[in-house]
């Protein structure tokens, strides 16, 4: 017996309908490539959508066709996001950070048809637009006026003359929920990336299950700001949670420093924000010393690598704000975990609640998870044992676009790369990634703990921990240091302020210190490369 409900499909433009018809004079804010502020509204935001769709039927794209963008969070940016997957075609978000070669070549692995991108990286498009065969029309994401001239580049035109022309009278194909909507490339640090391609069902899912009140906790009385850009796995969803929910949306543009991100939070009474590590540490590096504080931020989710607790420490004591730590990839849409303490927490010393926080977090309804040993046998959750962390559920990768890689399931569930342990009450802490791990003597040693005791010095910008190889124990860890500007501290310092803090045996042999510390397109440190610059390196030690 089938049950006796209405059938209809779960698909991105729903959630734009919903949230014209319902938040439609709700604000959305962003701040331009040109440096103003631009306002206009969810029902603006769906009137624009659709003649996006328009201009897309005039140009032939047709169903399943992807649609790249090379762009930073915007109102276009947001419109192109609503058009391109209403209508049925794919939107592939094209990382700008990568390598311009790298670029060219995920547009013509992508096939892209259109390409749409802020004019900040016009360079990069004068750069690869003749080597992307694909492409029939390359667009600018500016008024008529502002559009570069002479430029090179063929058939190039405004995103406003473009779309200008075109009815906001369409109506939505209806498709099935499992058509493909849009498609993100892995940030691989070895060959070429793989792309995710997401289905309208797993976004619209994601959607609901990030705005949860143990995950993000959306609601139409938040202004959020996604620091993290939509380049990054569709803003980690927000811009679709924040739609379904009808809260204001705020987008920072291209100006990612501190200073503006604040002017910015401020001005629009931002409550909620997402980003990652890297960015939160240049806006607190913009608190600190103009004695600022903030005037209605309350969260912020920070993923993408793990937060340190130095910072988890400064949000919460000394501005009041809560940080919830995540955990995801691409792979996954992208979230898996967020950190949200229970009710039997509530109670226990700030010490134990910060040690909770610390970890990233719990699974959310529709990602299962589980950690393996090395036979492939499940390993306890018991806060301890180490594994290999393997998840599975409706918004995670089956395979890679184009059978890239063949499959990478394992009985079902998809291995993440990363090593963890998982506690009795289902919280998940990220130890490493399993190319990574540092095992010393035949016992585990965690390279972010290592990196989270240095990045605690207030000398230290940022460090990164890498295993070298070592004639008795196989590896010891050496740790390497970019310091803050005019700060200045030793190497024995350093190893100093380990103590008590990590057990003997862990504390690093060795500082080194660096200018910076390499870091990929989406802000992770790239240990790779770190350790292709620390080559000639021998360990004092050995």
């Amino acid at each position: 017996m089938l049950g006796q409900m209405q059938n209809h499909p779960l698909l991105i433009s729903s959630v734009i309908d919903f949230a014209a018809r319902h938040q439609g004079d709700t604000e959305v804010v962003s701040r331009r490539v040109e440096g103003d502020i631009h306002r206009y509204t969810w029902a603006d935001v769906q009137r624009r959508a659709k003649q996006v769709a328009k201009a897309l039927d005039a140009l032939g794209v047709k169903v399943g066709e992807r649609v790249g963008t090379l762009a930073w969070n915007g109102y276009r940016h947001l419109g192109l996001s609503f058009g391109v997957r209403g209508s049925g075609r794919v939107l592939h978000l094209v990382t700008p950070r990568l390598h311009p070669d790298q670029i060219a070549w995920i547009v013509n692995h992508a096939e892209d048809q259109v390409l749409c991108f802020d004019t900040t990286f016009l360079p990069i498009v004068q750069g690869i637009h003749a080597h992307c065969k694909t492409v029939k029309r390359w667009i600018a994401l500016c008024d008529e006026d502002k559009l570069p001239k002479d430029t090179g580049i063929p058939n190039l035109i405004s995103y406003e003359a473009w779309i200008g022309q075109q009815s906001p009278d369409y109506t939505w194909p209806v498709l099935d929920e499992n058509t493909a909507s849009s498609m993100c490339y892995t940030s691989g640090t070895t060959g070429n990336p793989k792309a995710a391609l997401y289905s309208h069902r797993s976004t619209v899912l994601h959607a609901y299950a990030a705005a949860l009140p143990d995950v993000m906790g959306l609601s139409a009385r938040d202004s959020a700001l996604p620091v993290v850009p939509m380049f990054h796995v569709n803003a980690w969803g927000l811009p679709y949670s924040a739609a379904m929910v009808g809260c204001k949306l705020v987008f920072p543009g291209p100006a990612m420093d501190g200073k503006s991100i604040y002017e910015l939070m401020e001005a629009e009474k931002v409550t909620f924000a997402a980003g990652v590590p890297t960015v939160w540490q240049m806006l607190l590096g913009h608190l600190g010393p103009n004695k600022l504080k903030f005037s209605s931020l309350t969260r912020t989710v920070i993923g993408g690598s793990a937060a340190p607790p130095a910072m988890i420490a400064a949000f919460r004591d000394q501005y009041g704000v809560d940080v919830l730590h995540a955990w995801g990839m691409t792979e996954m849409s992208p979230l898996g975990t967020l950190c949200t303490l229970k009710e039997k927490h509530k109670d226990l010393p700030e010490e134990d609640k910060m040690k909770l926080r610390l970890k990233q977090g719990r699974a959310i309804f529709g990602v299962d998870m589980k950690i393996v040993g090395d036979n492939g046998e499940e390993l306890p959750w018991d806060g301890k044992t180490y594994g290999d962390l393997y998840v599975k559920g409706p918004w995670i990768l089956d395979t890679y676009f184009k059978g890239e890689g063949g499959n990478p399931l394992v009985d079902g569930w998809f291995p993440t790369g990363d090593v963890s342990t998982i506690d009795a009450d289902g919280f998940m802490q990220i130890t490493d990634r399993s190319k990574d791990v540092i095992k010393s003597g035949g016992e585990w040693i965690s390279s972010i703990d290592i990196e989270n005791v240095a990045m605690a010095h207030p000398a230290v910008a940022m460090a990164a921990c890498i295993g070298m190889p070592h004639p008795k124990w196989d590896e010891r860890p050496i740790v390497a240091v970019a310091l803050k500007p005019g700060a200045e501290v030793t190497r024995d310092e350093l190893l100093k302020f380990y103590d008590g803090k990590v057990a003997k045996w862990q504390v690093p042999d060795d500082v080194v210190f660096v200018d910076s510390i390499p870091l990929g397109a989406t802000g992770k440190m790239l240990k790779t490369r770190l350790r292709e610059q620390l080559k000639d390196y021998k360990l004092p030690t050995a």
